[in-house]
Formats: C-alpha cells, structure tokens, sequence
C-alpha cells in the first residue's frame, strides 16, 4: 500500500524524475513562465517552493544545495539568487501558481501554466520592423535571381 508516500511518480524512474523535474525548475527559473502538464506542474511546485526558500538565505552552503538540486545549472543558480529570491523575500511560502489550461490535442492531457507569482514575466523582444529600403533592396534581389534563371542556357537533351 502507498500510505503516505507523497512522491507523484509521473511513470518515471526516480533518477528521470528527478532530472526533469530539475530541468522544468531551470527553465521557470529562466523564462518566469513554463507551460506543462498539470501533474508535472504540481510536481515541480514543491521543488520550486524548497529552492527559492534556499535562495532567500543566500548563503556559500545554500547555493551549493541549491545547485545540487538543480545539477549544477550556472545560469539559473545565479538568476535564483540574484533576481528571484530577493523579490521574495516578504513571502512567507506560496511563490507560485498554477493556471489551468485546455486538454492537449494529441493525448488529452490537463495543461497548466506554472508561473511565479511577484515576479514580472520578461516580455519577449520584438523584432525590428524593416525599412522600406531593406524591403525595396530584397524584392530587387529576388528580381535579379529571376532574370539569372531567365538568362541562363537551358541544360542540353542528352543524346540516345
């Protein structure tokens, strides 16, 4: 019987698992927001909760947990501790949520967005719009490849 065992294993191994649910915290870390299943979500949520409590300590032996926890991943370790723990220090726990979203198509699994709460979203960059010369420079390159294949001999029938 499973009586208190609390671990969703998400039909993994527990070395899978573990690195997943790893990866998944690397990425909210980095982009702030994750679209995933809603199990890996609840998942993944006790393992964010127990890293940012980490972080907000931001002592020599809790980033080396920390980066233990999440296998050495440089760049999200020093996000963590730098940018996201310090806009938490107030909270007392509770450092995300989980928003509910559509079936997914292929396999009708329950999706969720796992997204911190205080900590603002990154806009993503937008491209630059082009000029109109870069756009009259373009359509005057297409327009010379066009006359290169007009211009050019057409291969000769090979004799039977």
């Amino acid at each position: 019987m499973r009586h208190l065992k609390r671990t969703a294993k998400l039909g993994r191994t527990g070395q899978h698992r573990n690195r997943m649910l790893a990866n998944l915290v690397c990425s909210l870390i980095k982009h702030r927001r994750v679209t995933t299943t809603l199990a890996k979500a609840k998942a993944a949520r006790s393992v964010v909760e127990k890293v940012i409590t980490l972080g907000k300590g931001g002592t020599l032996h809790q980033r080396r947990l920390a980066s233990a926890r999440l296998h050495q991943d440089e760049d999200a370790i020093k996000i963590l501790f730098k940018d996201i723990a310090p806009t938490q220090m107030e909270r007392h726990g509770g450092y995300t949520r989980i928003v509910r979203l559509n079936q997914r198509q292929g396999d009708a699994a329950q999706m969720a967005i796992l997204e911190f709460v205080d900590v603002p979203v990154p806009e993503a960059p937008v491209q630059p719009a082009k000029s109109p010369e870069s756009e009259a420079k373009a359509a005057d390159k297409k327009e010379e490849k066009k006359q290169e294949k007009k211009d050019a001999p057409a291969p000769a029938a090979a004799a039977s």
